[in-house]
């Protein structure tokens, strides 16, 4: 299984260079440390070859939340939940919106 985990920098706190900066740093340190060191297990043999992609972010009260982007098996699922659960990490509601065509006649 191949492990991605990509932060999503937020540019919100655009006029706060320095907050950008520390926050955006300590965004990427997570990222890599829960590549490298929590999910490594993961990585190994025993595991589908299929793709295990996350992104991680920041809620506005500045906690991390994570999202699982695409579909993996429901034991992985569940591993990496409950992981991030004990890490304090918050589960990243995606909206989805559906978008309604209509056919348009003049």
């Amino acid at each position: 299984m191949t492990v991605t985990v990509l932060a999503i920098l937020e540019t919100d706190f655009i006029f706060q260079k320095n907050l950008a900066n520390v926050m955006n740093d300590r965004l990427q340190k997570a990222a890599t440390e829960l590549k490298e060191v929590h999910l490594k297990t993961l990585s190994g043999k025993g595991f589908s070859s299929e793709d295990l992609i996350i992104y991680i972010s920041y809620t506005m009260k500045f906690k991390i939340r994570y999202c699982i982007v695409n579909d993996v098996p429901a034991d992985i699922e569940y591993f990496v939940a409950s992981l991030c659960g004990r890490l304090g990490y918050l589960l990243w509601r995606k909206v989805s919106v559906e978008v309604i065509e209509r056919d348009l006649y003049v």
